[in-house]
């Protein structure tokens, strides 16, 4: 285990931003060296896959990094900060340096594992829907069949240190985008009222756009749609624009209550601007899925956690409203994300995705241990139910 802190600041201190991460992919490379596993990267994106083959026969688990960092400009003063512009301010270097920890412990434990682990690093988690491209390229077939279990750990600087978070069902909200284009007619700002400006009909449809959750979304099934972009052509500051342009950030935890956002939001919103004598046109953009715990695999999950954690296993009532692409994994192999708090021990640490997060990587072998342990445990499971059915 020696070397996964030196390894993670050495990611920290050069992060690269989308799917094209050849550096980190280097890194990752090199640190898998030597432990005898089958090894294929990304056709359009620098992933990494790595197969370990047990020495007895048994199913698959599939275990997840993300690679990707931020275009945030770090202003946390450490020693190993990131100087280039981007910043792993959402821990996946640490995700990276706990996978390969995971990958080093199985790689020693071979010869007596049953069955085979896949490590699946993956790039483009912050908006590139990296884990859907893997997939399209065969990430989940990479040791000859489908996992029966996929498991990642994900760090969270303002968790206290060592605690585990997690919950059956929905744990994470879809993300997706509705983008609206108001068209009027353009004119001169002193006579407003021989055009038909779609300033004020954009705000009007933003303000419907705020208030749709608190009147058509049940409050047991919630959303959050917030307007993110705003922008109009006008050349200048006496001519009024001829259209604008917003679009807004949707967030659902349900198929159901997606549809309906879906179907009803540009209805209000076209119908806004039709009555004020506008055009729009309307545009949802899809992104990633709800990410769902699979209730049976992550009851085994929580009774491994209350072994090794007791009283700082925290089992969280709702779900959160941020996303996360390893919902694609999820929507195809029943599996558990988990949350693993690594605040720093002066709980300095700003938000995730801030400039000033910090988290503390001396729970690395712990992170680890902990991937190593899920992937272990499940395969000995899934050999002890075919040994007891007589298979």
């Amino acid at each position: 285990m020696t070397g996964l802190a030196g390894l993670r600041r050495a990611l920290h201190g050069h992060p690269e931003v989308g799917l094209d991460l050849p550096r980190t992919q280097r890194a990752i490379l090199d640190a898998l060296d030597g432990l005898g596993l089958e090894i294929t990267t990304g056709r359009g994106l620098s992933s990494v896959t790595a197969v370990l083959r047990g020495g007895r026969p048994g199913p698959v688990v599939l275990l997840r990094s993300d690679m990707d960092g931020l275009p945030v400009t770090e202003a946390t003063g450490l020693p190993y900060a990131s100087v280039n512009g981007a910043m792993h301010a959402c821990g996946h270097d640490l995700h990276m340096a706990g996978l390969v920890g995971a990958a080093r412990i199985l790689a020693g434990e071979r010869d007596d594992l049953p069955g085979t682990v896949v490590f699946m690093f993956q790039p483009g988690e912050e908006g590139f829907a990296g884990g859907k491209l893997m997939i399209e390229e065969g990430v989940l077939d990479a040791a000859g069949e489908r996992p029966v279990a996929a498991y990642a750990v994900h760090v969270d600087c303002v968790t206290p240190a060592g605690h585990v978070v997690t919950r059956p069902g929905p744990i994470m909200s879809s993300a997706n985008a509705l983008r609206v284009r108001v068209t009027g007619t353009g004119g001169h700002a002193a006579l407003p009222q021989d055009s038909v400006d779609p300033v004020p009909v954009a705000a009007e449809i933003i303000l419907a756009i705020q208030s749709f959750t608190a009147r058509r979304i049940p409050v047991s099934d919630p959303a959050v749609i917030s307007v993110t972009r705003l922008s109009s052509d006008s050349p200048a500051s006496n001519v009024l624009a001829t259209t604008v342009s917003l679009e807004a950030n949707v967030r659902a935890l349900s198929r159901q209550t997606l549809a309906l956002i879906r179907t009803e939001l540009p209805k209000l919103v076209t119908a806004i601007g039709a009555a004020h004598g506008c055009t729009v046109a309307t545009e949802f953009v899809e992104s990633y899925p709800v990410t769902v715990n699979d209730p049976a695999e992550t009851a085994r999950v929580l009774a491994l956690l209350d072994e090794r954690y007791g009283d700082r296993v925290v089992r969280l009532p709702f779900p959160g409203m941020a996303s996360e692409d390893f919902a694609y994994v999820l929507d195809e192999v029943p599996g558990t994300l988990i949350f693993l708090g690594v605040q720093p021990e002066d709980g300095t640490s700003g938000p995730m995705h801030s400039d000033r997060a910090v988290f503390d990587d001396s729970r690395l072998d712990e992170h680890a241990a902990l991937l190593a342990t899920l992937a272990r445990r499940r395969l000995s499971w899934a050999r002890s139910a075919i040994m007891n059915s007589g298979g």
